[in-house]
């Protein structure tokens, strides 16, 4: 469900939440300051309590956001590097089989870029992946024809180590960018800081005390929850992943290929 939501959707629903518990938290403590005086101090201790167990949640979900965030930029990185030996020892096959390799490999770098703009789960990611994976086999198969024509050379076999390399980098890329923080987390996540803050304001209204910085306080532990959404989604969002390396070795691409492989 959080991963549906457009970013703004997703802002507006969790500010609602947290602002929604600290409102009635609020007038819960408003109602409360005039019938009971003795619930002050047990409140102060279980929000207090509260509060810091809701830290360690949230720097639990920021650690677990950012090391997927780290391994979505690594299979970027790993992917455009796999792709790029792939086409340079695609260089070093003979006819016809290095043209055709070289032009589905430029294809295959292609999807990968579409792949960066896909949102995972989506049809559209669904297409992409499958795209590739029809230029995969189109490729091995090229790598086989090339293999059967020159069985004792090496270029051949040193192309297909890397192009096989290259099919089981996407298979890493496609999971790590399948790999998110499960929704029970994130729910936990939301309604935990919104219950806390409640606390907090019912603490506060107990007190006679007015609810400005409670409310500064709930939209910065907003903007933090937001935070670990968008490190969470990796094509949507103000953080997104990188695919610059991708870009880069697309543009090298353009210019005639360096080496030429034997005719046969």
């Amino acid at each position: 469900m959080f991963f549906r939501l457009s970013t703004w959707e997703l802002w507006l629903l969790v500010a609602a939440v947290v602002l929604g518990f600290v409102a009635a938290g609020y007038l819960a403590g408003r109602f409360l300051r005039r019938q009971a005086e003795t619930l002050r101090e047990p409140v102060g201790i279980v929000q207090g309590a509260f509060f810091a167990l809701i830290g360690l949640i949230l720097a639990f979900g920021l650690s677990l956001a950012i090391g997927r965030y780290d391994s979505r930029r690594a299979a970027v990185v790993d992917d455009a590097n796999t792709i790029g030996t792939t086409y340079l020892r695609a260089q070093t096959l003979a006819e016809p089989t290095r043209s055709r390799s070289l032009q589905l490999l430029k294809q295959y770098t292609d999807a990968s870029l579409a792949l960066s703009l896909a949102v995972p789960t989506t049809d559209r990611f669904a297409r992409v992946v499958a795209r590739q994976d029809v230029l995969q086999r189109r490729l091995w198969s090229l790598a086989g024809d090339a293999l059967t024509a020159a069985p004792r050379d090496s270029a051949p076999r040193l192309y297909v180590e890397t192009l096989n390399e290259m099919i089981d980098q996407q298979t890493v890329r496609v999971a790590a960018l399948d790999n998110r923080i499960p929704n029970a987390v994130l729910a936990l996540e939301v309604f935990g800081a919104a219950i806390a803050f409640g606390l907090l304001a019912l603490f506060t209204a107990m007190h006679g005390r007015g609810l400005t910085t409670v409310v500064l306080a709930g939209m910065l532990v907003t903007v933090l929850l937001l935070v670990i959404f968008d490190l969470d989604r990796p094509t949507r969002g103000l953080i997104r992943v990188p695919d610059t390396p991708l870009v880069a070795l697309r543009a090298s691409m353009q210019p005639p290929p360096a080496a030429h492989g034997p005719s046969r």
